[in-house]
């Protein structure tokens, strides 16, 4: 008896969305991904506003997103294209495994996340699983997932602090930058130094960047 919920015994072609800015690894996808049975590549994207305009333009059931993205990252990329369109599948593609950018991700709607070392038969399983309407989360993800779920947030003004942990600011060149008093500081990070668990200023950068709090990219490009 045929059952055409089960996509691989249906003539049904899923249609695909990659979004990737590394031109080589994006080539490889799209055609790995046009050979395979009952899979379309209709569009392709190289940073997060060409990918909003080609989702306009082909509507394809599944996206295929990369999270570091040149102009828009790949978080604000689902955000956007689901307050137009709420039922917009993702996959998130990506070689980040920080427990922020999990949660993040599928915090913004996605309905996988595969990191790139996966074979090409869990990529297509999983196009064809969250196709179904359903979901997958592999166990090493949903670990971490787990882990960040189990811990305090940063307030707002904690993550300020932090990101100028990160790019090496003393106290008092993050006073001045974020306009307040050196004694405020302090207190900003002995608060997030206890919700990451670290001791020093150096373990909460190197938790900051290990977790996705602070991308690396921001490192590279300093504001």
């Amino acid at each position: 008896m045929s059952d055409c919920s089960a996509v691989s015994l249906c003539n049904v072609s899923i249609r695909l969305l990659v979004v990737e800015d590394h031109h080589v690894v994006r080539q490889g996808l799209v055609a790995l991904l046009n050979v395979a049975d009952g899979l379309e590549v209709v569009g392709e994207a190289a940073d997060g506003v060409e990918a909003i305009a080609q989702f306009r333009k082909h509507q394809p059931d599944i996206t295929l997103m990369d999270l570091r993205l040149p102009r828009l990252n790949g978080v604000e990329v689902i955000e956007r294209i689901r307050m137009e369109t709420p039922n917009a599948r993702f996959i998130v593609l990506t070689t980040y495994d920080g427990d922020e950018d999990i949660y993040r991700a599928l915090q913004a709607g996605a309905r996988a996340y595969l990191l790139k070392g996966m074979t090409s038969e869990k990529l297509i399983a999983t196009i064809r699983t969250v196709h179904s309407g359903r979901s997958h989360i592999p166990a090493v993800i949903a670990e971490k997932l787990a882990e960040r779920m189990g811990t305090e947030e940063l307030t707002p003004r904690e993550f300020e602090v932090l990101e100028q942990i990160v790019h090496g600011k003393s106290n008092k060149e993050i006073a001045t930058e974020l306009r307040i008093s050196e004694t405020t500081v302090k207190t900003h990070i002995n608060g997030l130094l206890g919700k990451l668990g670290a001791t020093d200023r150096t373990q909460a950068a190197t938790s900051a960047i290990q977790r996705g709090l602070v991308p690396l990219e921001s490192l590279r490009n300093p504001q």
